[in-house]
């Protein structure tokens, strides 16, 4: 185990190169779909890129997915964070997953103590979920919970200027960072909003998506095979799939730092109005540490996923606290998410239907959920399940 640990640590570090720093940009700028057109703009040769991509994705190092326009095809995310009654906490995860419309659920520390969600909810059912949390309030599953609806999600690869190739080691220019987004002139282009109409798109656009987001290098022809038409059907697909905007972003995400030494959090940051909320969140993007981040529907706010070495979280922690004092932000939040307990999932396709659109059923969850209870109370089946430390990813 020990040795295992190490060799973890070093082919990670090991795989914190200039070449693969060029190939990572490439993916992202280009996608990850032509790897031959990521070698002619990096300049790098095929077998190369290749052979480094294929060891990178054997090793868990980099993984490539695509992100849906989820507002193009009736869904609209939110992250729920709901807090279980005290010896429920082990049916509360089980029961934030009965409605199908969750993309990921894990434990988390810090503003909230117990679940952590995203959603991918139909738009026109806000309500219809928003009634079943309170049913899990009610139903003394959980004792409160807080939702935010959020808009499009903006992801990034780590910022490979921060990384010292000589010394092989990152590093944090704190101080650089607090002035950067303390500067009051803006550092960013502002968001643009504007609502387009809904394309058309089927069952099998969708089926594609899903595939897509499980693996963004998927094969024309397995998808051919997936959706039971010739490579040629699925090409002519999956362009039109781009064509009108249903895929919003290729993924890449490459581990700058090693698990076994770092930590996940989800962290809110709350502007102080919208000007300075739009001048700013791309500079907080643009960290070596962030992820990803989206902005929370009627708040001044975005919300964000860091990664960071342990040793770094206070300098954090007080970055945010000194952006607090000079006026930058009017307040924040973070939790700590457990990368162990991540379980997750493409978004509910399958509950689409071509002729009625999507089904969601509220009485039929509720009822699932009281028998859940039921169980639950009759078989004793809150033991206690203690993991193993494994390697978890970032997603």
């Amino acid at each position: 185990m020990v040795s295992d640990y190490f060799n973890r640590i070093h082919r990670i570090i090991s795989a914190l190169d200039e070449t693969n720093f060029r190939i990572i940009q490439g993916i992202r700028d280009n996608g990850p779909r032509n790897l031959q057109r990521v070698a002619r703009k990096a300049k790098i040769p095929y077998p190369t890129v290749h052979a480094r991509v294929s060891k990178l994705e054997r090793e868990g190092n980099l993984r490539t997915w695509a992100s849906p326009d989820y507002s193009k095809i009736g869904l609209i995310r939110a992250i729920v964070l709901l807090t279980p009654t005290p010896g429920m906490d082990l049916l509360a995860g089980e029961a934030l997953r009965i409605p199908g419309y969750w993309l990921r659920t894990m434990t988390c520390i810090g503003e909230c103590n117990g679940c952590y969600s995203i959603h991918a909810i139909p738009e026109a059912n806000r309500a219809d979920f928003q009634q079943y949390l309170d049913h899990l309030v009610a139903s003394n599953v959980a004792r409160d919970y807080r939702i935010y609806w959020l808009d499009d999600q903006h992801t990034s690869i780590p910022n490979f200027e921060y990384y010292d190739l000589s010394k092989r080691q990152w590093r944090f220019e704190w101080e650089v960072w607090l002035r950067r987004l303390s500067d009051p002139k803006p550092s960013g282009h502002p968001e643009t909003d504007l609502q387009q109409p809904r394309p058309s798109f089927d069952k099998k656009d969708l089926v594609i998506l899903k595939e897509l987001m499980k693996n963004a290098r998927v094969t024309l022809a397995s998808l051919a095979r997936i959706i039971g038409t010739t490579v040629p059907g699925a090409k002519y697909r999956f362009d039109k799939i781009r064509e009108k905007g249903l895929l919003h972003d290729f993924v890449v995400e490459f581990l700058p730092y090693p698990p076994e030494i770092s930590d996940l959090y989800d962290v809110r940051l709350d502007f102080k109005n919208e000007s300075s909320l739009l001048s700013k969140a791309s500079a907080f993007l643009a960290l070596p540490f962030t992820l990803h981040q989206s902005r929370i529907r009627g708040m001044n706010s975005v919300a964000a996923r860091v990664y960071l070495p342990r040793g770094e979280m206070n300098n954090l922690y007080t970055l945010l606290s000194r952006l607090v004092r000079n006026g930058t932000l009017t307040n924040f939040a973070y939790l700590w998410l457990d990368p162990l307990s991540i379980k997750a999932q493409t978004f509910s396709y399958e509950y689409y239907d071509d002729e009625h659109g999507w089904h969601y059923d509220n009485l039929g969850y509720m009822g699932r959920l009281q028998k859940l209870l039921t169980t639950f109370e009759d078989s004793e089946m809150q033991q206690a399940v203690f993991r193993p430390m494994s390697i978890a990813t970032t997603a």
